[in-house]
C-alpha cells in the first residue's frame, strides 16, 4: 500500500462528469479491443463526447508474456478492428526503441568503484592476483 494519510484517500473523489462504460471485444486469440463509451453519471449515453478505443495483445519474450497496449484512433469496432495490427505494430516498434535506449544509456554509464551492484568494489571477495 502507498504512503497515502487517510486524510488524503478520503479526499479521492469519482469525476462524475468523465464516466465511461467499458466495453470489450475479443478474437479470443490475439485481439483485444476496448472501447469506452461516454455516459452521464446516470449512465445514459452522453453524445457531446467521443467513444475511445484501445487494442491490446501479448507478445512471447524470453521473460515470457509481453503486454502490449495502444491507442487506436477509430470511430466505431469495425475500424477500431482493421487499425488494430499496424496501431500494435507501432506500439511494438515503440517499446523496441525504449528498450534500445534504455541499453545504451545503461552501456555508457560510467561504473565508479563503490557504486558497483553489491557494493562492488575489490576488497573482500574481489580479484584474487
Amino acid at each position: 500500500m502507498s504512503d497515502e494519510s487517510p486524510a488524503e484517500l478520503s479526499e479521492i473523489r469519482v469525476e462524475a462528469d468523465n464516466l465511461y462504460r467499458e466495453e470489450t471485444y475479443t478474437d479470443l486469440r490475439v485481439a483485444t479491443i476496448r472501447r469506452l463509451v461516454p455516459v452521464k453519471s446516470d449512465g445514459s449515453p452522453d453524445p457531446s463526447r467521443s467513444e475511445l478505443y484501445s487494442g491490446q495483445t501479448n507478445l512471447m519474450s524470453q521473460a515470457g508474456p509481453l503486454p502490449v497496449e495502444c491507442p487506436l484512433e477509430a470511430t466505431s469496432v469495425e475500424e477500431a478492428i482493421q487499425k488494430f495490427p499496424e496501431a500494435i505494430q507501432q506500439a511494438v516498434e515503440k517499446l523496441i526503441e525504449e528498450a534500445k535506449e534504455i541499453r545504451r544509456r545503461e552501456a555508457s554509464r560510467i561504473v565508479v568503484p563503490g557504486q558497483m551492484p553489491g557494493g562492488g568494489g575489490l576488497g573482500g571477495g574481489g580479484i584474487i592476483g
